[in-house]
């Protein structure tokens, strides 16, 4: 047996970081930020619960998560970019 199949095994419910990276830019596009002078840069709900999780493995260099450690409102956000 390979040393990479005994050490560190894939979660088979993981949600991976690019997953995360697709999903926010959907719903960017579907809902972009308003744009002007006078406007702030906001994302939508959506993307902005995704970004958290992005954020949280960034700086914990995590390539995944488990999907179980979504919130409802995340992984509500994940599925619906697919659709």
């Amino acid at each position: 047996m390979k040393q990479s199949e005994t050490s560190n095994p894939l979660p088979l419910d993981a949600v991976w970081i690019a997953e995360i990276e697709v999903a926010i830019n959907v719903w960017r596009n579907r809902s972009p930020a308003p744009t002007g002078p006078d406007e702030l840069l906001v994302l939508c709900a959506e993307a902005r619960v995704l970004a958290d999780v992005y954020g949280v493995m960034i700086v914990n260099r995590a390539t995944c998560v488990p999907r179980s450690s979504l919130t409802a409102k995340q992984a509500a956000a994940l599925l619906g970019s697919r659709t």
